[in-house]
């Protein structure tokens, strides 16, 4: 027993003199943390990633980026032979595995999914006060929080000119199912100068939205995150009135970064919808 508080107290000591060298380190767990620690850390921070950021069905990250760190599996044996100073993990961590990390002198740190841009900022702000890189992290939050629609610089309207409603959209998950109205992406999709039409039908998360409802009264804006039969029936070509466009998973499932990336693709799409009617 001696021996292993003895080993126990050296890695607590090692810990300490390399934090006292290159600030606090970390292993995270998830791969939408993944995503804001390799933002916002210094890369020397970054003990390793979650094996979710590897895996391009399941990261929100650049692969490539993720491979060049460490990777774990999420044992807490694994963590724990690392001996970060903090571990980042979903509050959907398994309970036995968190109190294995503590009992081993561990500090874990949890976070929520955020449902709007600016929770995902608070989080943002969190790991830039952990890592001890505020700045880039106050940077990174001022960006994901703001909308880029509608342009800063409009085209000066005719005399004949009125204002045109807002385009409504359906973002058409995997297995035919809508996104919430409490969701992160129905968050951005109002920012940037849209309006849910499964919310207008009365469906909420994870409602089933067929394909026959969507050729019998379709949005204005389909986006399909999904490749179902339904979600690929030629059937979808033939809408006259309606823009279909495929729209990454990676997009929506996470804040941080991949905010910025929806916020282009969704503002993008805005302008060419508002041109067309112009």
């Amino acid at each position: 027993m001696a021996c292993v508080v003895a080993s126990l107290a050296a890695c607590g000591t090692d810990r300490a003199v390399r934090s006292d060298e290159i600030g606090a380190t970390f292993v995270s767990l998830n791969p939408c943390l993944d995503a804001i620690l390799v933002e916002v850390a210094d890369p020397d921070q970054i003990l390793a990633l979650s094996h979710y950021s590897r895996d391009p069905a399941a990261s929100s990250m650049d692969v490539a980026t993720a491979r060049q760190y460490g990777v774990t599996g999420g044992t807490a044996e694994e963590v724990i032979a690392l001996q970060p100073d903090i571990v980042l993990a979903s509050t959907f961590i398994a309970p036995a595995t968190k109190a294995a990390l503590e009992r081993s002198g561990l500090r874990v740190e949890t976070f929520d999914s955020p449902r709007t841009a600016s929770e995902s900022a608070l989080q943002v702000s969190r790991l830039g006060d952990l890592t001890g890189n505020e700045v880039i992290a106050d940077n990174l939050a001022r960006a994901i929080t703001t909308p880029l629609w509608p342009p800063q610089n409009p085209p000066e309207p005719g005399p004949m000119w009125q204002p045109e409603p807002d385009p409504s959209v359906v973002l058409w998950q995997a297995g035919q199912i809508v996104a919430g109205n409490e969701t992160l992406i129905a968050d951005l999709l109002r920012e940037e100068g849209f309006v849910s039409h499964s919310a207008a039908l009365g469906m909420g998360q994870a409602d089933h939205l067929g394909l026959e409802q969507i050729l019998a009264d379709p949005p204005d804006v389909l986006l399909v995150a999904g490749d179902s039969a339904g979600q690929r029936h030629p059937a979808l070509l033939r809408l006259k009135d309606t823009w279909v466009r495929e729209f990454d998973p990676a997009l929506f499932y996470c804040g941080g970064p991949s905010i910025l990336k929806a916020r282009e693709e969704l503002h993008g799409l805005r302008l060419s919808v508002a041109g067309q009617r112009g």
